[in-house]
């Protein structure tokens, strides 16, 4: 379990939008109210919240996102590179990336306090584009070379390493190229035909979107390796894509630089939660078939299941 300090001062990001939201911001109000906690909250929220301050990531011990798992990669993209905690509240549909669903956030905010939880460490990948000095994408799942408007192919070269070490790994046309983390393996590159990788293991992936191509595959590149993706003719503009919620245009000539990224994002996990478990319960990968024996033992799954029905 954790042997951080309990978070005094706990930041809250999230999209009115959602149904409940009105709810769980209250309780989580209530909550810091009762236990002597600094709330702050961006913009959005500031008026469901009452005396809580404008958001400050730097100040912050403990982020709470509220939504999908599109509104953890904002916010963790807010704290990338600090100590910060990220706990992610589900309020959307799968909600892979975040630990709880909202009828349990007293209960899990009062573990985060006792220590009782431990630091899942997501790496993040960082992209520049070329000639455009100043501008450094975080990603923590995933940046994507593609085309707008209409779908049509578009040409690109992918090169690994830099200075005399650099080297030309192919060309691929295709409807775009995502390079992921681990922790993107599951999101769209998984959807492209990419593998699923561990979040554990140091790595870049480079899955090409529909290549033009039947022996165009996936590749798994050492995460310690600079790639960099290169817009070929007739094209003259694509787009970079951060995260599915950041862009940038790339004009012809220019390349799109990647490299892992020296500022992990720390996600609240707690006991009984592991990656594994969590691709059978809202993937359902691998999970045995209708009619096939049970295993010897309850699994992990289960028994979360009959902690749940016994709360």
């Amino acid at each position: 379990m954790s042997e951080r300090p309990a978070p005094e001062v706990i930041g809250v990001v999230g999209h009115p939008r959602y149904a409940g939201m009105s709810g769980t911001v209250g309780a989580l109000g209530a909550f810091a109210n009762e236990r002597g906690l600094t709330l702050q909250a961006e913009e959005d929220l500031l008026g469901l919240l009452p005396g809580a301050a404008p958001l400050e990531p730097a100040s912050l011990d403990l982020l709470v996102t509220l939504g999908g798992d599109g509104t953890l990669l904002r916010g963790a993209r807010l704290v990338a590179g600090r100590s910060t905690l990220v706990l992610g509240v589900n309020l959307g549909h799968l909600g892979f990336l975040t630990s709880i669903a909202p009828e349990r956030l007293g209960e899990a905010l009062d573990a985060v306090l006792a220590g009782d939880y431990w630091v899942d460490r997501r790496a993040t990948l960082q992209a520049e584009v070329e000639g455009v000095p100043g501008r450094t994408f975080t990603a923590l799942n995933d940046v994507v070379v593609h085309l707008s408007g209409m779908a049509r192919l578009i040409r690109l070269a992918l090169h690994v390493g830099e200075g005399d070490a650099r080297e030309h790994v192919g060309t691929y046309s295709a409807d775009g190229l995502i390079l992921a983390t681990p922790t993107g393996s599951t999101a769209y590159s998984l959807s492209a035909g990419g593998p699923i990788v561990s979040p554990g293991m140091e790595c870049i992936l480079a899955t090409p979107i529909n290549p033009h191509s039947l022996t165009v595959r996936p590749l798994v590149i050492a995460a310690s390796t600079q790639v960099s993706i290169s817009l070929l003719p007739p094209h003259r503009e694509a787009i970079l894509t951060v995260d599915g919620q950041q862009s940038v245009p790339v004009q012809d000539g220019r390349s799109v630089r990647v490299r892992s990224g020296t500022a992990p994002v720390h996600l609240v996990r707690f006991p009984g939660q592991s990656f594994f478990a969590t691709l059978r319960e809202k993937m359902h990968w691998a999970t045995p078939q209708q009619g096939a024996a049970p295993e010897s033992g309850p699994t992990m799954d289960a028994r979360a299941r009959e902690d749940e029905a016994g709360a």
